[in-house]
């Protein structure tokens, strides 16, 4: 299967494996057609392996981490059953190490579809597959979405509440690496235990968790300031809170420097990175005016936003799911000769400032990439800021580095 690709289930019990190179951690969540769980039960994974319908296998005996699904027995709330994987070892991304999901006919074995992810780089969890209900069948469809901020993040895109914990004492002999994924906060159940990986020979009771709850930072209370790789979903009170919002880009010169002129745009990518379509000062508007561009500011001078970018993300494609917004001085000026350059989301129906982040240093480069927008598997969007440097003085030298940071 390719990417997006889907295909019928011929069997009602499948099982879905994924292998890489490395050891993996592999989940299966239940979703309803909000995109949610219902509650963390809805989680299935290594310690929690038993879910309605859903089922966990570990790894042994020549036999990958694997989610077994009896669509038979799924409850008929969930619509859908996506499988992520994540690497075991602490530290470690999918750069150079794609997984392969492959579904297998749970009674024979034998191989319905496979699936492996184009280049992956900076992801730490992967939705891999999902299983799906449409029209009274179900199907499987090849995904591949990634996630930097590990399976917290896949986990409470989807409505798990989870709290990352400490890495346990040095023990013996431990049955598997102890890196432990997040957990859901719950109470344990004999189905839903506390979630920690068995070790032997056992060790004694490890001190209360002192470690914070992981939190989704949403736009709940108000304004955000970010700062560099941070992130924020544009949530608010668990629904999508925006369907438009600007981007305002501004910068200064620095203390006795001449003007600078610089250049902001907006660079679209798809799921697999590729450049779509670009929103700069010689393409003010794209995708029909759902990316319009307030056009070029020439010296920098004066109060406000210097560019300014309008999204509708209502009106944004399907395949638009990266939205990049960088800086480049085309006239080759270094970001040393800038002062107090930022970016800043705002409603644009009010004008309201929502998301903040501010450049606290400049560097002698030609390009910065600012930030990025990025269409979660769940549908919300999330703004992290980037503020890493480049040399690139053009929109179109911008597209790679930018590619790469998504």
């Amino acid at each position: 299967m390719t990417q997006g690709a889907n295909a019928p289930l011929t069997a009602t019990r499948v099982t879905v494996e994924v292998t890489a190179p490395k050891a993996l951690d592999v989940s299966g969540l239940l979703l309803t057609d909000a995109g949610k769980v219902r509650s963390d039960a809805d989680f299935v994974f290594f310690n929690a392996p038993n879910g309605p319908g859903v089922t966990h296998r570990p790894a042994g005996g020549g036999s990958a981490d694997a989610i077994i699904i009896d669509t038979a027995a799924v409850p008929a709330a969930i619509t859908k059953i996506v499988v992520t994987a994540s690497p075991d070892e602490s530290g470690v991304t999918f750069a150079g190490i794609e997984p392969t999901a492959t579904v297998r006919d749970a009674a024979t074995g034998a191989v319905l579809a496979t699936f492996t992810p184009p280049r992956l780089d900076r992801e730490t969890a992967l939705v891999v597959v999902e299983v799906y209900q449409r029209g009274g069948a179900w199907k499987v469809r090849a995904v591949g979405q990634g996630y930097a901020n590990g399976l917290a993040g896949i986990a409470t895109d989807f409505g798990v509440s989870v709290e990352e914990e400490p890495a346990p004492a040095p023990q013996a002999a431990p049955a598997r690496p102890v890196q432990a994924p997040p957990m859901p906060t719950t109470a344990p159940t004999p189905a839903h235990g506390t979630p920690t990986r068995p070790a032997a020979p056992p060790a004694p009771p490890a001190p209360p968790s002192t470690a914070p709850s992981f939190t989704k930072i949403t736009l709940d209370k108000g304004k955000v300031s970010l700062a560099k790789g941070g992130s924020v979903s544009l949530e608010k009170n668990g629904k999508p809170f925006l369907a438009s919002v600007r981007m305002g880009l501004g910068w200064e010169p620095a203390a006795g420097g001449r003007n600078v002129d610089l250049d902001a745009s907006c660079i679209a990518f798809d799921a697999q990175r590729n450049k779509i379509e670009t929103a700069w000062f010689m393409k003010l508007s794209i995708f029909n005016g759902a990316i319009a561009h307030s056009g070029d500011n020439l010296t920098g001078e004066g109060s406000g936003d210097d560019e300014s970018i309008t999204v509708h993300l209502d009106g944004l494609p399907p395949e638009a799911c990266g939205l990049v917004f960088v800086v480049n001085s085309f006239s080759g000026q270094k970001f040393t000769a800038v002062k107090n350059a930022y970016c800043r989301l705002l409603d644009a129906g009010s004008g309201q400032e929502l998301v903040r982040f501010d450049l606290t240093q400049s560097e002698a480069h030609t390009g910065v990439v600012m930030c990025k927008l990025v269409r979660q598997f769940s549908g919300e969007w999330v703004m992290t800021a980037i503020g890493e440097y480049v040399d690139a003085k053009t929109a179109r030298a911008m597209v790679k580095p930018a590619s790469a940071m998504l």
